[in-house]
């Protein structure tokens, strides 16, 4: 049996348990051997603020995954630096794990509903699988909808009618999991005001952040 990994990118800036939560029942509910968190370095849609330092990043995501033996961290965003696309990443994992591992993008529905701005976004398809997830009620509708008018050609409806088939045989499948409304955004406002952020992250998570003294010295947005 080919091993099957999920791949989670993104900022990460807190990584939070709504973040851990979807990876956990995506996991499940896809029978993913592991999930690959991958944190970017410096991610092209977040130019309207800074965010913090990738170091700081990779460190709360390793803190964060660390309970979870079928979690793993991937640096190869950041080791590769610069502005970080999910086309150059797919590509290198493939490079990295061959071709007999199956590789899923993990990514949330209002995400995915923006993936015609993504760089090379066609290209996406033919190098993983996608499960995109959203909280009850779930997606609904025609799910060839949702994809930009260019790429819905090159997709066909499984049995389902709502797992998409590309042409290359990769699929995208619509997952909801547990409405968690967590957001890093909120998280980060919370320790800039001193106020509580106890059980929206990791324990040790907020450790770290109290200690390194994040989302305090500066405007959090």
């Amino acid at each position: 049996m080919p091993l099957r990994i999920g791949v989670f990118g993104g900022t990460f800036d807190p990584i939070h348990l709504a973040h851990l939560r979807c990876a956990e029942e995506a996991r499940e509910q896809l029978g993913l051997d592991r999930v690959l968190f991958v944190p970017a370095a410096d991610p092209p849609h977040k130019t309207d603020r800074r965010v913090a330092p990738a170091h700081h990043r990779l460190a709360m995501v390793k803190l964060a995954a660390a309970g979870n033996p079928r979690f793993r961290v991937s640096t190869i965003e950041i080791e590769r630096r610069g502005l970080s696309y999910t086309i150059d990443t797919l590509r290198s994992l493939r490079l990295r794990l061959g071709p007999s591992t199956r590789l899923t993008l993990l990514v949330g529905l209002d995400a995915f509903v923006e993936i015609g701005t993504w760089k090379d976004y066609r290209s996406l398809f033919a190098l993983a699988d996608f499960a995109v997830w959203s909280r009850p009620p779930g997606a609904r509708g025609r799910s060839r909808a949702l994809l930009p008018v260019a790429a819905r050609q090159d997709f066909c409806y499984a049995d389902d009618q709502t797992t998409l088939i590309h042409d290359t045989g990769t699929r995208i499948q619509f997952l909801t999991v547990t409405a968690l409304d967590i957001s890093a955004s909120d998280i980060r406002r919370r320790f800039a005001r001193g106020q509580s952020v106890r059980y929206l992250l990791a324990p040790a998570v907020e450790r770290y952040v109290t200690r390194e003294g994040l989302y305090r010295s500066r405007a959090v947005s």
